[in-house]
């Protein structure tokens, strides 16, 4: 069985929500590898579906990705914008379609309903604190959004940004060139 966290060697996306600020904001860093070589430094991995409601992340195979966002903007129509049941639509065709099976990938999305990483296992995980990390960096992006959460009151943004900072002063594969995207309702 594999598992599709340790397969993602390069990227780190941060998702955060906070139904008290009402508001959701996503990050991404910029680069690109293949192998050990830096292709792009301002890859953007981060994108708005549904009419800027929902945000979208990924971390994996480009190709795979996208293929993976086009399945998720179609699932959102069907479900009139319903994250979760979108969500665990599009897992389960992933699960069991033969081609989409062998996409590899982590797509984390947020909207006013959920914040959730969606991965090929068939996992659909809503975390507990409101805030998730994938991606090489994603663990180190992830314990320093944490700690900012628990010891500040900064905005979304700001933790965000130093979170992804902080990861790409350790994480040889995450760079500084971060993009960043907010949604509000």
């Amino acid at each position: 069985m594999r598992s599709d966290q340790t397969m993602i060697k390069s990227t780190t996306i941060l998702a955060l929500i906070s139904p008290e600020q009402r508001c959701a904001v996503m990050a991404c860093d910029g680069q690109a590898t293949m192998d050990t070589m830096v292709i792009k430094r301002n890859t953007r991995k981060v994108y708005r579906l549904y009419d800027d409601h929902v945000l979208v992340g990924f971390a994996g195979a480009t190709a795979d990705c996208l293929a993976l966002l086009d399945r998720l903007e179609g699932k959102l129509k069907k479900h009139n914008g319903q994250l979760r049941r979108a969500a665990v639509d599009m897992t389960k065709e992933w699960r069991t379609d033969r081609i989409l099976r062998q996409l590899e990938a982590i797509v984390v999305a947020v909207s006013e309903e959920a914040l959730l990483m969606i991965s090929g296992s068939g996992d659909v995980l809503e975390p507990d604190e409101g805030i998730v990390g994938i991606g090489s960096g994603g663990a180190y992006a992830l314990a320093a959004g944490r700690a900012l959460l628990a010891e500040t009151d900064l905005p979304l943004e700001t933790i965000a940004r130093k979170s992804l900072e902080i990861a790409g002063s350790i994480d040889i594969y995450t760079n500084q060139e971060i993009v960043l995207e907010r949604i509000t309702w």
